[in-house]
Formats: C-alpha cells, sequence, structure tokens
C-alpha cells in the first residue's frame, strides 16, 4: 500500500461532478446514484479508476453466485486491520466501483465485487493484491459470455498477474482459469451445481467424477488441485491444519463457502482466521438479501435467486413444506432478457409448498411449474399474493429486479 497522494485537478473535478450526478438522482427517487456518479465522473477523467485506488490494498471479488455476500465479508473481516471503502450496494461495474472508491481517500483496503465480464479491466485499471474467485455458472446469456468463453477470457487476462489469486478448487471453470496464475491459493468451498462442469475446460473431454468431491479429466489429466483452505462441516481449516469454527447469521451452507473464501482472502492481507471469522458474524443481511420484514402482519423473508446455481442453492434453505413461498421473475436488463434458464431450475424441490407467481415474466415461470407439476396461483402484485397464501411465515424467491420490486412494497 502506498501513501495517499493528493488527486489532480481535473480527479478532484470528476469526484465533485460524479457525487453531484449521484446526489441528483437520489433526489429523484432513482435509486442510489452509485452508477450514474462513476459515469458522470469517468467521462470527467476516464482514468479515475486507478487513481483513486491508487493507496489502496485492493482485492477483487467475482463469480456467477456469492460475490455480494463474499465482498461484504471480506470487508467485515478487512476492518479488522483499518479502514475499507467497498461498494457494498453491489454496483459492480466499472462506473459503480468509480463511485465507491471515490469515498475511500482515508481507507487502507478496497474490497470490491467486480462483474465477471468486467474483472480483467478493472484489475488492469486497479493493481490489486487479491482476486477471488469462486464459481462460474450460466447467467444472463444475452449480455454475458458462454462459460467457459468467460474462463478462457479470465485465464487469457490473469497470466502472469502479481496478485495472489484465491479460487475454488472445486469448481473446473474456476480452475481453468485461475492456473494460469503463478500465485495461487486454492479454497475447497464446493459446487452444488455441477451442469456447467461435466466437460473438461482444457480439451473438450468428458470430466470423471468418483465422488462428490474430486474431479479429472480422463483424456488429458487435467484436475481438482489440492487446496489449502477447506470447509470442513462447520469449520475452516486452514493451511497449518488448524481448525476454525464458522458461526454466521447468514443461512445456508453456500455462506459457509463464502465464509471459508473470505477467510482465505483476509489472511493474505495478514488478518488471521480467528479474527475475520469472529467478525463475520456481524453480517446479519446483504443489500436486503436474507433480510425477515413484517408486512400486513406477516413475516416475509427476502432470498435472492439469480440464475439456476443460485435457485439451487436457495431452495435448500427454506422451511419445509407446507411453508408458502413467493416466486418473482423479471427479465428487465439487470436481469438478462433471456429467461430460458427457467427451465434448468430443479422446480419439484418445491413440492408440498403452497406457490404464489409473480413478476413481469410470472406466465413464463407458470408454463415452468406446470410442467413441474406443481401446486401454483399467479397473481398481479406482491401485495396480492401475500394477502392469499396461507397463514405462516413467507419464503419469497425473486431474482434481481424483481427482488428489489419486491423490497419496495414489504417497506424494506
Amino acid at each position: 500500500m502506498s501513501e495517499s497522494t493528493p488527486l489532480s485537478p481535473r480527479a478532484r473535478l470528476a469526484v465533485t461532478a460524479g457525487k453531484a450526478a449521484a446526489a441528483v438522482s437520489r433526489a429523484a427517487g432513482r435509486g442510489s446514484g452509485s452508477v450514474i456518479g462513476g459515469r458522470v465522473a469517468l467521462k470527467f477523467d476516464p482514468e479515475l479508476l486507478s487513481r483513486l485506488a491508487g493507496h489502496l490494498d485492493v482485492v477483487l471479488i467475482s463469480a456467477t453466485n456469492g460475490k455480494t455476500t463474499t465482498t461484504r465479508l471480506v470487508a467485515e473481516a478487512l476492518r479488522a486491520g483499518g479502514e475499507v471503502v467497498s461498494n457494498a450496494l453491489g454496483a459492480n461495474m466499472p462506473a459503480g466501483i468509480t463511485s465507491a472508491l471515490s469515498g475511500g481517500a482515508e481507507a487502507r483496503f478496497g474490497a470490491l465485487e467486480v462483474d465477471e465480464k468486467y474483472l480483467i479491466a478493472v484489475a488492469q485499471d486497479v493493481n490489486p493484491k487479491a482476486i477471488a474467485l469462486l464459481n462460474l455458472s450460466r447467467d444472463q446469456l444475452d449480455r454475458a459470455a458462454e462459460t467457459r468463453m468467460m474462463a478462457e477470457h479470465w485465464r487469457e487476462g490473469l497470466q502472469g498477474t502479481k496478485a495472489i489469486v484465491i479460487a475454488n478448487a472445486d469448481d473446473p471453470l474456476i480452475v481453468w482459469a485461475a492456473s494460469s496464475s503463478p500465485n495461487v491459493v486454492w479454497v475447497a468451498a464446493g459446487q452444488a451445481w455441477k451442469d456447467d462442469a461435466w466437460s473438461c475446460p482444457s480439451c473438450g473431454g468428458v470430466l470423471q467424477r468418483p465422488d462428490d468431491t474430486n474431479w479429472k479429466c480422463a483424456q488429458c489429466g487435467f484436475g481438482r488441485p489440492t487446496p489449502t483452505w477447506v470447509l470442513s462441516g462447520d469449520s475452516v481449516l486452514d493451511p497449518h491444519g488448524a481448525s476454525w469454527p464458522i458461526h454466521l447469521q447468514l443461512p445456508g451452507r453456500a455462506n459457509k463457502a463464502n465464509a471459508t473464501s473470505a477467510a482465505a482472502v483476509a489472511a493474505t492481507f495478514g488478518i488471521s482466521p480467528q479474527v475475520a471469522l469472529q467478525r463475520m458474524q456481524s453480517v446479519a443481511a446483504v443489500a436486503g438479501r436474507y433480510d425477515v420484514v413484517q408486512y400486513e402482519g406477516r413475516d416475509i423473508r427476502l432470498l435472492l435467486a439469480k440464475n439456476p446455481a443460485g435457485w439451487l442453492e436457495t431452495f435448500s434453505l427454506i422451511d419445509p413444506a407446507p411453508a408458502p413461498v413467493i416466486l418473482g421473475v423479471n427479465a428487465r436488463g439487470a436481469d438478462g432478457t433471456d429467461t430460458s434458464w427457467l427451465w434448468d431450475v430443479d422446480y419439484t424441490r418445491l413440492t408440498g409448498h403452497p406457490i404464489a407467481v409473480i413478476g413481469d415474466r410470472r406466465l413464463d415461470l407458470a408454463v415452468r411449474l406446470e410442467v413441474a407439476g406443481q401446486n401454483f396461483q399467479v397473481y398481479e402484485t406482491a401485495a396480492e399474493a401475500i394477502r392469499n397464501l396461507p397463514p405462516g411465515r413467507i419464503e419469497a424467491i425473486a431474482n434481481y429486479t424483481a427482488f428489489q420490486d419486491l423490497r419496495r412494497v414489504v417497506g424494506n
């Protein structure tokens, strides 16, 4: 980390213009303003991102699933060593990252979530000390590359990087992407969704999976590396073999995996696993995810799921049948306009749950649930769905903009 140096007049003007644009956006009720603020700032100074990050020890976190939560966990852990600047609300493209960093003049660390498509470009700008790669699966196919293409893009961009790469040894696509890096820390974080990783990313052969953990290509020998950090039940095993208990407020196996990767990241910055995991206990929700809110006398738990891998993990969190479930799907720009992924989700896991279907693409989802033999009703609005579901806590699962719509309805 270098000492913070004063920004040039042009950079200061860019920061001021960006903050003004963000303030106008907030006053107009158009969200936090972080994206428009960053865009305006970068118009004034296209190199502002690298200037704002120059004094920081930065970690970039990227993945299809779990990057927002892992970034939050990493940020909490790093605060044990100094002030942290982070894009905590998930604005993870260059404009949003620039906007976040504009408030980090006094920070020591930068914990930054980065959209998969922009990871390499952002890494070139901010010169990170560490890069965490969690997983790759199908998501927003109308915008993002096919998973093998994304892994190849990362692999080429990370070749010879000076950053320490913390990578999930259980995801073949992540291993392929990270293997070009000279300094990789392998983490056994698990991979519940395997349908994007049956062919070898190296040669195209079929991957052999003798058990739920190991994988190897019989054709070229490309296989799972030996991890030095391991999620073992409710504990993290560090490279020295010591076991550290995980006590999170966040639910589910996926968040234990996120915490394991976050602990490995924190260790590269000198924060011990014990301290890092203790600090992660304070995280109860992430940008509204996992919050339980009261609305019209009902307790509603808000869960975000954006793609087949995310829905698979989320189904494992919900209360057992007959707990009522709301499912919401939109297909706006932030979601991706291609909803063909609905057919890859195993909705038979919801058998026995009364289901309410909402969102812009509620009819698409209704067709999918009909084929899956589920008991559901379609509603125009979230409020109507809540009023018509049976008593008890409601599990509400929605993709990105449907999740934001739902939060506005219930006042979260």
